[in-house]
């Protein structure tokens, strides 16, 4: 079996590339989390409607390409390499999947086509006060009387500050949780932007207080267990993207870098580091690609455990990587201007959202000796 995305798929990450070049230099992409929404809105057209990013894993009926999530995942590398910031993790890939796992078709009907073109961004209410996204429980409550009205609080919501659609996780009774559709509008609803390690993930906590909801699914543990593996797997990509940019902007560094009349990168123990450099991106790589593979097959058995471990690995060899390109800058690389800052604060922010490398080295045990997936 192999991995490897296909010519297409090349072809694809070429053209991203190619426009992230273009217009996600180091200096649009200050300038893009400078202000609200935290992306380049005019970038982020630009990627759905000649690209179309939001759309690729969208069915065809829905208004979306009908590609599958690996497309999906060539893009999402493309824009960690870039450090593009852009709501196609969390409204994309996120909310998206999320919709569609939880079987309402009318929902599906009225709000993907939006999401696929890019012209409505969706967030997921996910995250409870701990930092943890659970199958089992939520810190936001539902109640029905005569109507369902949800109330608490979520956080760490990918684009949940500004988005136009708001799906909540929300617990309907011990141990069970349902997806609900909320009006980000209502005058229930508080949205507070929240800082972030990362300057390119936007993220918010939001509250609701007695805010009236539509149910999309009332039993959405199984959904969710599915959607966490895919998250994480997103995630991997954008890790990979990140860790081949800290290798390429540190090796170009080490040709231009003059020390005892000779570039650093002559040096060989710089070389043998830079090598092992290489070996924690491709590596990764591999891991994210299979990851990739699993999600976007249908049903796939081995999704939990590829998920699990290339999270795992992806997250703690970002964190490698980031801490060499550190190094090997020297004194240039902990200053604003240099982009290892902004490579550093990625790779210890990404190794956090959906699951630390820990409890992905839990969860792929407990598949290894057959407990379970969760």
């Amino acid at each position: 079996m192999t991995f490897a995305p296909t010519e297409e798929q090349n072809e694809l990450a070429v053209t991203v590339r190619r426009l992230l070049e273009r217009r996600s230099d180091t200096g649009a992409v200050r300038a893009a989390v400078a202000r609200a929404p935290g992306y380049d809105t005019a970038l982020w057209r630009t990627l759905c409607e000649q690209v179309g990013a939001a759309a690729l894993a969208v069915p065809e009926r829905y208004g979306g390409a009908g590609f599958t999530l690996f497309e999906t995942h060539v893009v999402l590398e493309q824009l960690g390499a870039a450090l593009t910031p852009s709501p196609l993790l969390g409204s994309g890939v996120l909310a998206a999947r999320a919709l569609l796992l939880s079987g309402d078709e009318a929902a599906c009907e009225r709000l993907l086509p939006g999401i696929a073109e890019g012209t409505s961004v969706a967030a997921l209410c996910w995250a409870g006060e701990d930092g943890h996204w659970r199958t089992d429980r939520s810190d936001v409550r539902a109640d029905c009387e005569s109507a369902w009205s949800l109330t608490g609080t979520a956080s760490l919501v990918l684009d949940g500050a500004d988005a136009d659609v708001l799906l909540v996780v929300a617990r309907t009774g011990p141990g069970q949780v349902g997806l609900f559709e909320v009006d980000p509008d209502d005058e229930r609803v508080r949205r507070t932007p929240t800082p972030a390690m990362d300057p390119t993930l936007s993220l918010a906590r939001i509250e609701f207080d007695g805010s009236p909801a539509t149910p999309l699914t009332l039993d959405a543990a199984g959904p969710l267990g599915t959607l966490y593996d895919i998250a994480a797997v997103a995630v991997t990509a954008l890790q990979v993207g990140t860790a081949q940019r800290a290798l390429d902007m540190t090796v170009a560094y080490s040709r231009e870098r003059v020390q005892f009349g000779r570039p650093i990168g002559s040096f060989q123990a710089l070389k043998h580091r830079m090598a092992d450099m290489l070996v924690e991106v491709e590596t990764a790589r591999s891991a994210s690609w299979a990851a990739a593979r699993a999600a976007a097959a249908e049903d796939d058995p081995g999704l939990p455990a590829r998920a699990a471990l290339a999270k795992a690995w992806c997250s703690e060899a970002l964190n490698k990587v980031a801490a060499e390109t550190v190094q090997l800058h020297g004194g240039i690389a902990i200053t604003w201007e240099h982009d290892a800052q902004l490579v550093f604060k990625r790779a210890h922010a990404l190794s956090q959202l959906f699951g630390q490398p820990h409890e992905h080295r839990q969860r792929l045990f407990r598949q290894v000796i057959g407990a379970g997936p969760r």
